[in-house]
C-alpha cells in the first residue's frame, strides 16, 4: 500500500508566538493548541480547515527581509476577505509594507489579490485566480 499526504502545517516563525496568535485571530483563526497557555513557544491556529503552525525564533535567526517566506493561500473571494480583515483591524497603514498588492488587486500573472505581514512578518498573499486562470 501507498503512502499518502494527508495534509501540510507551515510553520511560521515568530518573536513572540502569543501576539501572532492574537493576530491571527483577527484574521478568523482559531487557536487549535498551544505548548504552554502562558508564553507559548509553539502554537497551531486553523481557520476553514487550513492549519498552520506558529513556533518562536530569536530575532538572530533569520535576516529580515530577505529571509521571511511567502504563504499563499486561495480563498473564494478576495475583496470579500480582505473587507472582513479591513473590518476587524487587522489591515492598517503598516501590513502592506508598500506592496504594490496592499489592497486587492489583479496582477500580470492572472489573479487577484492582496498582500499584507503578520508580526513576525511573515509575507500573507491573498488570492483567488482572474476567470479562465488556474
Amino acid at each position: 500500500m501507498k503512502a499518502s499526504l494527508l495534509a501540510a502545517h507551515p510553520v511560521l516563525m515568530a518573536k513572540d508566538v502569543a501576539e501572532s496568535v492574537q493576530f491571527y485571530r483577527t484574521l478568523g483563526f482559531s487557536l487549535a493548541f498551544a505548548d504552554r497557555p502562558e508564553a507559548p513557544r509553539y502554537a497551531g491556529i486553523v481557520r476553514d480547515g487550513v492549519e498552520l503552525h506558529i513556533q518562536w525564533a530569536d530575532a538572530t535567526q533569520w535576516a529580515y527581509p530577505t529571509d521571511r517566506p511567502a504563504y499563499r493561500f486561495r480563498v473564494t473571494d478576495v475583496d470579500a476577505i480582505y473587507q472582513e480583515f479591513l473590518a476587524g483591524g487587522s489591515i492598517n497603514a503598516t501590513t502592506g509594507q508598500g506592496s504594490p498588492w496592499s489592497s486587492p488587486a489583479e496582477t500580470p500573472w492572472g489573479t487577484r489579490e492582496f498582500h499584507l505581514r503578520d508580526p513576525g512578518q511573515n509575507s500573507l498573499q491573498f488570492y483567488q485566480p482572474l476567470s479562465g486562470a488556474a
